[in-house]
């Protein structure tokens, strides 16, 4: 797979803006932050949405085949998409942003060989590079607006590393023994490596991998073991797991709570401050750092939590 396709013919640089279709909801908030009134941007995956397990309705091929320029994630992430986007990267402008992260700053996916984990959007300075990407695929794509996307990615940029340095800072106020985070499905190892805490999913790293009675059983000591006080939900994967390992921690005498909902997979709701990549990650670390007795402001990084 390619990381962006070579060379085609962009005909969208003499239209009033661009059409462009992502994926996934992460995706399509660094275009429209970068592309601005540039660009015109839709998301094939909303809130709450799996993309492991995504298949494509008709009118998302229609809209693929209409759009300027197509953003995926790729390293595996689409799994279902993957054949459908790489066939349209024949005859128009296909992006996997994902792998424009360095080969050597990705983690393997432990569910298939020789593939990566795709999880890439969970640590600040990973994602940059989804943005420099992304702002080059716009800049192929319009080149007349090179510089108006040069500006919205160093701006937006600057959002990143102080995000990154705001997160090292609550989730570092976490007690050593208590950075353990256990949730739904392994979306959360670069999280995990960024900020040195222990990230332990029921589920493999695609949410199709199944979590059988024997892993559930292992968990639970774990929790007991380690004395684990919470345990997190995610707002695109069932909670069953979850509640499983809470039921089975109390019938050994050890009480864990649910720390919080965190964002994996999918963003909040259009329109909100956590249905932007910004306030997803603002969410996400705030409400970890909080559950596990560290220190963080109610209101997160930016102040924007719990204010829709």
């Amino acid at each position: 797979m390619a990381a962006c396709a070579a060379s085609f013919p962009f005909g969208a640089a003499a239209q009033e803006r661009l059409n462009v279709v992502a994926t996934t909801g992460m995706i399509a908030d660094v275009a429209r932050v970068v592309g601005g009134d540039v660009v015109e941007v839709s998301a094939l995956m909303g809130p709450g949405v799996d993309p492991h397990a995504y298949r494509q309705t008709r009118s998302d091929i229609v809209a693929l085949s209409r759009a300027d320029l197509i953003l995926w994630n790729g390293l595996y992430l689409e799994a279902q998409l993957e054949q459908l986007l790489l066939d349209l990267a024949e005859r128009q402008p296909v992006v996997a942003v994902g792998e424009g992260v360095p080969v050597e700053m990705r983690l393997a996916n432990e569910d298939y060989a020789d593939r990566f984990d795709p999880h890439v959007w969970m640590d600040p300075a990973r994602w940059s590079y989804v943005v420099e990407t992304v702002a080059a695929a716009l800049t192929e794509a319009s080149p007349d607006h090179a510089g108006e996307f040069d500006r919205n990615a160093d701006a937006y940029l600057e959002q990143l590393a102080a995000l990154g340095e705001y997160s090292e800072d609550v989730l570092g106020s976490v007690p050593e023994a208590s950075r353990v985070l256990i949730s739904a499905h392994d979306a959360f190892s670069y999280f995990g490596e960024a900020y040195g805490f222990d990230v332990v999913g029921i589920q493999g790293i695609s949410t199709e991998s199944e979590a059988g009675l024997q892993r559930i059983a292992e968990l639970v000591d774990m929790i007991v073991a380690r004395e684990v006080g919470a345990v997190f939900v995610e707002t695109s994967v069932s909670d069953r797991n979850i509640r499983a390992l809470i039921e089975g921690a109390a019938a050994q005498g050890h009480e864990v709570v649910i720390g919080g909902e965190l964002f994996s997979d999918a963003m909040g709701e259009p329109g909100t401050y956590e249905g932007t990549w910004l306030g997803m990650i603002d969410h996400n670390v705030t409400t970890i750092a909080r559950a596990l007795g560290g220190s963080a402001p109610d209101a997160g990084f930016a102040g924007h939590l719990g204010m829709n």
